[in-house]
C-alpha cells in the first residue's frame, strides 16, 4: 500500500499557531503510522505565497513580497521542525518548479476548452483571496471575516466549474470516504446541489501570482495555484514523486472552513484535467482558547513553540490529539492541558515505566519477560490500527491507554516487591508491555517513545511490533513526564496568558499621559452615520453603519439611552478609524465613535460647520 498525506498550503499572512500546528501535528501522526505499517508514504506541507493580500502585507511592510513570504515560510519551517513534524517535502508556491507545472495545469484546462475570457464585476475578500455574489454576503461584509468586501470589474478568465456539478455528485455518492466527516460532506453536498456557476480564475488588477500563459497582464486565481501544490509536489524529484497515481491513497486535511474550495474546485480542477482526484478531504473543526474565540483582538492566540519549550513537545502533541475526536471543534484550556499531563502522562504512563525501572535496580535484576502475553494485546492493537485507518487518533490514544492501565493494575496485582513473587516474570512482563507500547506511541510522540526504548535498554528500528520473550538490562534514566507541582501550575498558567498580563500593565501605568508621538497614532476621521438600529438584547447598544468618504464601516456604540435611532441619520460624528475591531454582543465593531460622558452619554462629538465625510481630524 502507498499513502501520501498533506497539509493545507498554509497562507504566509502570519506565522503559525496553535490551529496551524493541530493540523500538521495530525498530518504527521497518520504519516508516522503508516510507515509504521511498512507503508511507502509521503507527507506533504508548504506555503501559499501568492495574492492580493501577501502583495499589500509586503508593502505595508516596505518589502517585495518575495523577501516576506521568505521570511514568514522560514517561520513554517522552523517550527515544523521544532514540533518534530516528519514531513517529506515543503513547497512553497513560489517555487519555480511549481509555478511551471501550474502553467502546464492551465494549458491542459484550456485546450480541453474548461477556460474561456469573459469579464467579471462582483465583490472580492482580499483575506479570503475568494469573490462573492450578492446573496452571498450579510451587510454587505464577507460572511468569513465580517469586513467589507471591494467592487472589481475587470477582464477574467473563467473555469466551467458548472459543467462538472453532476460529475461531483455522482462521485460523492460513489465514494463515502471522499469528503469526511459526515456532517462536512453533506454541506458540500447540498452546497453544489443548489448549483454552481462558473468560476473567476484570472486577475488583472495586480501581478503578485502566476501569469496565465501567453497572457502575462493576467495572472493565475490563488486558489488555482495554491491547490494544484498537492499534484505538483509529486510531479518533481522527491521522496513524493509518483505519490499521485493510481492505487495510491491520497489524503487532504484541512480546516472546515476551506471545505469548498477542497471538496468542489479542486475536484472538478482535477476531472477538467483528466487527473485522478484524492482519496480523502478530511475536514476537521476549530480550535477555541479557554471557551474565547482565538484572535489576536483578544490576545489569546496560542504559540504551539512557547507550549512546547515549557512542557515538551510530545506533551503538546499529545494533548491536541488526545482531548477531541478529530473532526469536531476542540477548545484548548490550558488547565485541562496540565490535567491531562498529569494524570495520563506522569501518572499512568509515566509511573508504569519508572515504578518498573526503580524496582529492577533497587532488586538488581535481569527481567525477563514470558513466552505469551498476559495483556489484552490482540483487542488493542485491532482498535488502535481501525481508529487510524478512519482517522480517529484520540481513539487510538484511548486503546493505548487501556494498555497503560492493564500495565498498572498487573503491577498491583501481581506485587513485585513480595519476596514470594516471580518478580524476574513480572518485570520482564511489563517492560516487553513498554517496549510494544513505545512503537505504538512512536507516530504520536516519536521523542518520548525512543527514550523509552533507551531506558529500557533496546536499540531497534521503529516497526510494527510483536510480543517476544526476551532478557532485558534497563537502566533508570530521567523520568519521562515529570509532573508539574502545584507552583510551577500557577507560574505556567500566568506565563501562558499574556493578554492578562498586558491588561494589568495597562491598569497599573501610573500617570495616564501620552505622548505627541502616541496621539498621532490615531486615525481620527469625520464620518457621518447612514444606519442605525438597536442591538437586539442589549439596552444601551445601537448599531451604526457610518461613511468614511467611500468606505463603510460597521460600529456598535453605548449610545442607546440617549438617542433614537432614527434621529442619528445624517448625522456628522468624529470617529476612531484604525481602532482594532472588537465583537460586543456578537455584532463586530470596525472603530469607535466620540462621545462625551461617563455614566451616561450627554452628547456627541460635533463640528462647527459642514465638512465631507472622510476628512481626518488633528
Amino acid at each position: 500500500m502507498s499513502f501520501y498525506i498533506t497539509t493545507p498550503i498554509y497562507y504566509v499572512s502570519d506565522v503559525p499557531h496553535i490551529g496551524h500546528a493541530y493540523t500538521t501535528i495530525v498530518c504527521d501522526t497518520l504519516a508516522r503510522y503508516h510507515r509504521l505499517r511498512g507503508h511507502k508514504t509521503g507527507f506533504l506541507s508548504g506555503t501559499d505565497e501568492h495574492g492580493l493580500k501577501i502583495a499589500r502585507m509586503a508593502e505595508e511592510r516596505g518589502m517585495q513580497p518575495k523577501a516576506y513570504a521568505d521570511k514568514i515560510a522560514e517561520a513554517y519551517r522552523s517550527s515544523w521542525k521544532a514540533l518534530e513534524i516528519s514531513n517529506d517535502d515543503f513547497i512553497r508556491t513560489t517555487d519555480a518548479d511549481h509555478e511551471a507545472l501550474v502553467q502546464e495545469l492551465w494549458k491542459t484546462l484550456e485546450k480541453n476548452g474548461d477556460i474561456y475570457l469573459g469579464h467579471y464585476e462582483g465583490w472580492y475578500c482580499v483575506p479570503c483571496e475568494q469573490f462573492y455574489t450578492e446573496k452571498e454576503l450579510v451587510d454587505g461584509n464577507c460572511q468569513v471575516h465580517k469586513k467589507p468586501v471591494e467592487k472589481v470589474r475587470e477582464e477574467s478568465y473563467y473555469f466551467r466549474l458548472s459543467k462538472y456539478q453532476d460529475a461531483l455528485l455522482q462521485h460523492i455518492d460513489a465514494n463515502p470516504r471522499f469528503i469526511l466527516p459526515e456532517s462536512r460532506k453533506n454541506e458540500v453536498r447540498a452546497f453544489i446541489a443548489q448549483g454552481l456557476d462558473d468560476l473567476s480564475v484570472s486577475r488583472t488588477s495586480f501581478t503578485w501570482g502566476v501569469p496565465v500563459p501567453g497572457r502575462d497582464n493576467h495572472v493565475i486565481y490563488v486558489w488555482i495555484d495554491a491547490l494544484s501544490n498537492y499534484w505538483t509536489a509529486t510531479r518533481r524529484k522527491t521522496q513524493l514523486e509518483g505519490l499521485w497515481d493510481e492505487g495510491v491513497e491520497v489524503v487532504h486535511m484541512i480546516g472546515k472552513e476551506i471545505s469548498r474550495f477542497h471538496a468542489v474546485f479542486w475536484p472538478a480542477i482535477l476531472m477538467a484535467a483528466g487527473i485522478r482526484l484524492p482519496t480523502t478531504v478530511f475536514c476537521h473543526g476549530w480550535w477555541t482558547v479557554d471557551g474565547e474565540k482565538m484572535s489576536k483582538t483578544a490576545g489569546n492566540v496560542i504559540d504551539p513553540l512557547k507550549l512546547a519549550s515549557d512542557i515538551s513537545v510530545d506533551a503538546l502533541r499529545y494533548f491536541v490529539l488526545r482531548e477531541v475526536p478529530l473532526g469536531a471543534d476542540g477548545d484548548f484550556n490550558h488547565e485541562a492541558f496540565l490535567q491531562r499531563y498529569n494524570s495520563e502522562l506522569a501518572n499512568d504512563l509515566g509511573n508504569l515505566v519508572n515504578r518498573t525501572l526503580g524496582m529492577v535496580t533497587k532488586y538488581a535484576l535481569t527481567p525477563a519477560s514470558a513466552s505469551t502475553s498476559p495483556f489484552n494485546l490482540a483487542a488493542a492493537f485491532d482498535a488502535y490500527a481501525r481508529a487510524l485507518d478512519d482517522f480517529q487518533p484520540s481513539k487510538a490514544l484511548e486503546a493505548l491507554w487501556a494498555l497503560v492501565r492493564e500495565g498498572n493494575t498487573y503491577i498491583d496485582q501481581k506485587a513485585p516487591w513480595k519476596p514470594e513473587s516471580p518478580r524476574v516474570e513480572i518485570l520482564g512482563n511489563v517492560l516487553e508491555l513498554c517496549r510494544v507500547l513505545s512503537h505504538l506511541l512512536e507516530p504520536f510522540m516519536p521523542e518520548r517513545a525512543l527514550a523509552m526504548r533507551d531506558q529500557l535498554g533496546v536499540d531497534e528500528p521503529t516497526a510494527w511490533p510483536a510480543w517476544q520473550p526476551r532478557s532485558f538490562s534497563p537502566r533508570v534514566g530521567t523520568p519521562l513526564f515529570p509532573r508539574v507541582e502545584e507552583d510551577r501550575k500557577k507560574e505556567l498558567l500566568e506565563r501562558w496568558r499574556p493578554h492578562k498580563k498586558a491588561a494589568a500593565a495597562v491598569e497599573e501605568k501610573a500617570d495616564g499621559l501620552i505622548s505627541f508621538e502616541e496621539f498621532g497614532k490615531l486615525d481620527l476621521r469625520v464620518a457621518e452615520v447612514v444606519a442605525a438600529e438597536a442591538v437586539p438584547k442589549a439596552k444601551k447598544l445601537l448599531k451604526l453603519t457610518v461613511d468614511l468618504g467611500g468606505e463603510r464601516r460597521q460600529v456598535v456604540a453605548g449610545i442607546a439611552g440617549a438617542y433614537e435611532p432614527s434621529a442619528l441619520i445624517g448625522r456628522k460624528v468624529i470617529f476612531v478609524a484604525n481602532l482594532k475591531p472588537a465583537t460586543i454582543r456578537g455584532v463586530e465593531s470596525q472603530g469607535m465613535i466620540l462621545a462625551a460622558g461617563e455614566a451616561e452619554i450627554l452628547g456627541l462629538s460635533a463640528l462647527d460647520r459642514d465638512v465631507p465625510a472622510g476628512t481626518k481630524v488633528r
